[in-house]
């Protein structure tokens, strides 16, 4: 490893630009003076030349001068100013802690970013989530949530109330990768999509990238949703939680060794069945439905140069009917990290971490007649990753991914009438890898590129090589032959190359234009042929018959902000074109299906759209609103082929994520320092869905029937939904200065009781037999999820 640096170095010093002469080096940490947590993003700002630096994930910085004496100003919104003047004459460690300013009411801010950060960054498509200000959102019952708040901003949406997971311009649920603390996570909801995995007490940054995405990301079409657990308070030891309807919370967090080492322990459950069951009989046979986390991190600075982090989570979801029958899902991740600085100027980061996704069910009320289903999917990742900061122009990232996987779609057994029947599928085995490069640089004072370069690839390994025979589209394949390999035998190998480039404009101080380019390869797929996300989808590799999924995104954005940054606006227009994209020929069978691959499509999809969005962010009223336009279809031959029964080739039809009108609305009104009144609404127009275009009556009942295979041919009615909180500070301290903090939050989710629509079914009228010539009715019913208002009271404290 020492001497690949020193030959990276050494390429690098022969790069114009890379070397100077009398140059030296300021490079250090900024903290939270309070608690020693890292802040992401901060700002370092010389006076003399008028440029600066931000702090990496890690909180570090580095920054490479002329010989002579500078000002600098260290800054991060919410905190105060550090002004520190310096004679520049050698390489010099510096590292700052900042303080929370002592802000008055009329400067209140709603975002950890610093003010400009909008226009003045070369990043675009992307949104930071300042976890105080999604404490301050109503939400279902009370409780704060990572997913919900995100699908607030422009280019974000779910399919419904009660959907796992979120879909980005246009995207599937999986086509995003979730990452806590780089470790992949396979399903990031509990309860069915009501609550998140992510427990808001140990966070501490949110991240969406949309578009422009990072050569250190890939695996993913659509996004990216980077969450940064917190390190722990190295100073003093705070123990916060919160009581709400549905579940409670605890976290501890403290020092091990006071300015060196930290640590912090936060879990939730629900208790909707504890509370319950004093009061009914019907959980006495083992029924319930509840949920558990487990999320905590420690840290450790072994020298100036070296700091070490390990992470974890472990979460669960358990529905069950009663002791043997029931749902059950859950994750597990765990992250080793190690910083290491070579000098003042090269930053590394190696990554290793391991994540787990198990999920089933059980049905049968004896042992003699039963079935149980188990399905998993596990990942092994080492990723070593360089910075290094050349100078205050020119920043350079490159590194490497392995990944192992390992897939298990059906452990399965059934007995009847005592008969063990072992139905399980072979298990899979794949490795993914990547090599990328990444250079930020200014040219001159204008133009700002971030450019780049991914190289991929998947290699997937099986017991068995399936090959298909052709039919017309839209038809199940018969299958022609069955190859039986080695365990380690290569099925199928893919490699992609995924170039990325983002490029800022400077108009004047407060404004910009925007461009970006990315490319992105899926080897990994999501099966599931339901109208949304379940906990239960399956996750398939590519092989030979199921190619990766390769997408481009362009987008071009407008970024200004007025008044000293009070108000910041954007609009941008995006357009995405992929390629093998999945759907299914109608009637598929995908559970427990060994020739599953054989009723798979294969198309094209594209997704375009303009996304607005306007922000406050100081004064006593504070908040946002976005608006998207957006249209997202699918081309795939078998489907949607109307008359054309010859080739069957598709005609576009649109996805069953896809929304054309996205309108949302955040605000928050201090009404003194200690309440505060939020509001969060809702507009998005009905996904599609597919309805019957004719029927055949056989026998006195009623057979739906489409015509020339349409999909997703209707829309269900429109979605709208108002909630709103009342935050009330210090509720127990008061006006006394008593350690700790604390408050209530009084919160109403669908105040004026929308019934919002989650599917449209139909039915036949009546279920006796009609009199002969009387004509068969037929109606349809809308199931709503929610369809009145849900009050909610949650406490929480930290002291």
């Amino acid at each position: 490893m020492k001497s690949l640096v020193i030959g990276v170095l050494f390429f690098l010093s022969i790069l114009p630009g890379f070397a100077q002469s009398n140059s030296f080096t300021i490079s250090g940490y900024l903290t939270d003076e309070v608690n020693g947590e890292m802040l992401i993003g901060s700002t370092v700002r010389v006076e003399q030349i008028n440029n600066g630096t931000v702090s990496n994930v890690y909180g570090f910085y580095s920054i490479t001068l002329k010989e002579g004496i500078y000002d600098l100003h260290f800054s991060f919104v919410g905190y105060s100013e550090v002004h520190k003047k310096v004679k520049l004459d050698k390489d010099l460690r510096l590292d700052i802690s900042l303080a929370l300013a002592d802000t008055e009411l009329e400067t209140v801010v709603i975002q950890s970013e610093r003010m400009d950060e909008n226009v003045s960054s070369v990043e675009m498509s992307t949104a930071k989530m300042d976890i105080k200000t999604i404490e301050k959102m109503p939400a279902f019952v009370g409780e704060v949530d990572v997913l919900k708040s995100i699908q607030l901003l422009p280019g974000v949406s779910s399919v419904g109330e009660g959907t796992s997971g979120f879909n980005v311009r246009g995207g599937t649920v999986g086509q995003n990768l979730v990452l806590l603390d780089e470790a992949p996570v396979y399903q990031s909801s509990h309860l069915f999509g009501f609550f998140s995995v992510f427990n808001p007490d140990a966070v501490k940054d949110v991240k969406l990238y949309k578009g422009g995405i990072p050569t250190r990301f890939g695996g993913r079409l659509s996004s990216v949703l980077d969450i940064r657990m917190k390190e722990g308070n190295n100073q003093n030891y705070d123990v916060a939680g919160g009581i709400g309807t549905v579940f409670s919370r605890l976290s501890l967090e403290g020092p091990i060794k006071k300015g060196k080492s930290s640590f912090i322990l936060a879990g939730r459950r629900s208790y909707a069945d504890v509370l319950a069951r004093p009061f009914t009989d019907a959980l006495d046979n083992g029924a319930g439905m509840y949920f558990y986390d487990l999320t905590a991190k420690t840290n450790f600075e072994l020298n100036e140069k070296n700091k070490l982090f390990v992470s974890g989570y472990l979460g669960r979801d358990v529905f069950n009917f009663d002791e043997s029958q029931g749902f059950n899902w859950g994750n597990k991740t765990a992250t080793i990290r190690w910083n290491h600085l070579y000098g003042s100027k090269l930053f590394s980061n190696f990554s290793a971490f391991y994540s787990d996704y198990n999920y089933g069910f059980s049905f049968g009320t004896n042992e003699s007649d039963k079935f149980d289903w188990r399905a998993a999917i596990s990942t092994w990742n080492f990723k070593p990753e360089f910075t290094w900061f050349a100078n205050p122009s020119h920043e350079l990232t490159f590194g490497g991914e392995l990944i192992a996987y390992r897939f298990r779609p059906a452990d399965a057994s059934i007995v009847n009438n005592g008969e063990l029947s072992n139905i399980s599928l072979d298990h899979r085995k794949a490795v993914e890898g990547a090599l990328y490069v990444s250079s930020e640089q200014k040219f001159g004072d204008k133009v700002v590129a971030q450019y780049g370069l991914r190289f991929s690839y998947f290699n997937h390994f099986g017991d068995k090589t399936y090959t298909y025979g052709d039919t017309l589209p839209g038809i199940e394949r018969p299958l022609i032959g069955v190859i039986e390999n080695g365990s380690w035998n290569s099925v199928a190998q893919y490699n992609n190359l995924e170039p990325r480039i983002s490029i800022k404009y400077s108009l004047n101080e407060s404004s910009s234009l925007k461009g970006s380019y990315n490319r992105m390869s899926q080897y990994l797929h999501q099966i599931s042929n339901t109208t949304a996300s379940l906990p239960i989808d399956i996750w398939q590799p590519s092989d030979n018959n199921i190619l990766p999924q390769t997408g481009n995104q362009g987008a071009l954005g407008f970024f200004k902000n007025f008044f000293g940054n009070r108000f910041e606006t954007s609009a941008e227009i995006y357009y995405k074109w992929n390629q093998n994209q999945i759907d299914y020929i109608d009637g598929a069978e995908l559970f427990i299906n060994e020739f599953m691959a054989s009723q798979l499509l294969s198309g094209k999809g594209r997704a375009y759209g303009l996304e607005l969005y306007a922000k406050k962010n100081q004064g006593r009223f504070t908040g946002w609103i976005s608006y998207t336009l957006g249209k997202t279809e699918l081309k795939v031959d078998g489907i949607n082929y109307g008359d054309n029964e010859l080739t069957r080739e598709g005609n576009w039809y649109p996805t069953r994520y896809d929304q054309r009108h996205n309108l949302k609305l955040a605000g928050f009104y201090e009404l003194n320092k200690r309440v505060t009144l939020s509001a969060n609404f809702s507009y998005l127009s009905g996904t599609p869905t597919t309805f019957p275009t004719d029927r055949i009556i056989v026998q006195g009942k009623v057979i739906p029937y489409i015509d020339g295979s349409d999909r997703n041919n209707y829309r269900i009615p429109n979605f709208h939904r108002l909630d709103i909180a009342l935050t009330i500070d210090n509720v127990w301290r008061g006006k006394k200065q008593r350690k700790g903090t604390d408050n209530l939050v009084v919160s109403v989710y669908n105040l004026y009781g929308r019934k919002n629509p989650f599917s449209i079914y139909f039915s036949q009228g009546s279920s006796s037999r009609p009199q002969v010539g009387e004509p068969l009715a037929t109606s349809a019913h809308q199931m709503s999820l929610i369809g009145s208002l849900i009050p909610s009271v949650t406490y929480n404290f930290k002291f």
